[in-house]
């Protein structure tokens, strides 16, 4: 059995100075010079982009013209019509089942994106996948050009 009630050694009594200077050092002691430590800042985390496939960069390291470039992909992505996964009523119809990019079933009510390729995908999926590559994961279309050419014949 341990003796809980044994003599104080150095670290102890270091411990007890250590906490002296603390109350010091907030205005319990005579020292004037120190100041008490700066509020407590909440770190908000920056965004990281994708300018191209192979690069990532924090938003506050992208250039004038890599910001507007990703703000026109941001524009385009938002004009993709969106949906809910839907299984059918008898389940027996031919349906895509799976998401490629994560590998996992859908599910009903699951939030879905269609790409003008007529594939649908995971919202959150689909949306991380086209902010690095503008083209469908599956038949490698473009979908930027399918965008941009149903605006020109409307």
């Amino acid at each position: 059995m341990g003796n809980c009630l044994k003599s104080p050694t150095s670290d102890d009594i270091s411990l007890l100075h250590e906490s002296q200077s603390d109350r010091a050092s907030y205005g319990e002691g005579n020292d004037l010079d120190q100041e008490p430590p700066p509020p407590y800042q909440e770190q908000i985390p920056v965004p990281v982009y994708h300018p191209t496939p192979s690069q990532t960069r924090l938003a506050t390291q992208l250039t004038e013209e890599e910001q507007i470039r990703i703000a026109q992909r941001i524009g385009l992505i938002q004009h993709l019509p969106k949906g809910v996964y839907d299984p059918g009523r008898d389940g027996s119809e031919k349906k895509i089942r799976e998401c490629v990019i994560c590998m996992m079933d859908f599910v009903y009510g699951d939030p879905i994106r269609f790409l003008p390729c007529m594939h649908i995908y995971h919202l959150d999926c689909i949306d991380d996948w086209l902010m690095r590559s503008f083209t469908c994961p599956s038949c490698m279309e473009p979908v930027d050009a399918a965008l941009l050419s149903s605006y020109e014949t409307n």
